[in-house]
């Protein structure tokens, strides 16, 4: 993170024993050692809030994604259904739902009794 080598860690701590004095250097350690922790979790605490963010939102447009196309197979499921009940109604009255409605030609004898031929 701060790209500290060994050899400027051993200076600093050679500076910060001559600068504190032996008696106090482990408990300004210490302080220093909660005060990183304190940092590192709290650095992870907005790294996880983001991260949380983020999946809410993707899980946001999936729902939505997954409601448009589970509207538009509910459409088509209800375009079959009107179909196949227009069919059946068709089988039932015995013409095709695509033909119009057509007149039966009415059958009518003749009145021609004579028995010639017309």
């Amino acid at each position: 993170m701060f790209d500290i080598a060994f050899s400027e860690l051993v200076v600093i701590m050679l500076v910060a024993l001559v600068v504190i004095g032996p008696e106090r250097l482990p408990k300004v350690a210490r302080t220093m050692g909660n005060l990183w922790g304190r940092m590192q979790r709290y650095v992870n605490s907005v790294k996880n809030d983001i991260a949380d963010e983020l999946a809410i939102e993707e899980v946001k447009k999936l729902r939505g994604d997954i409601s448009k196309k589970v509207t538009v197979i509910e459409q088509a499921t209800q375009e079959a259904r009107l179909t196949i009940e227009q069919e059946i109604l068709g089988a039932q009255t015995g013409r095709s739902p695509d033909a119009p409605d057509e007149q039966k030609p009415s059958v009518s004898q003749s009145s021609n009794t004579s028995g010639k031929p017309v």
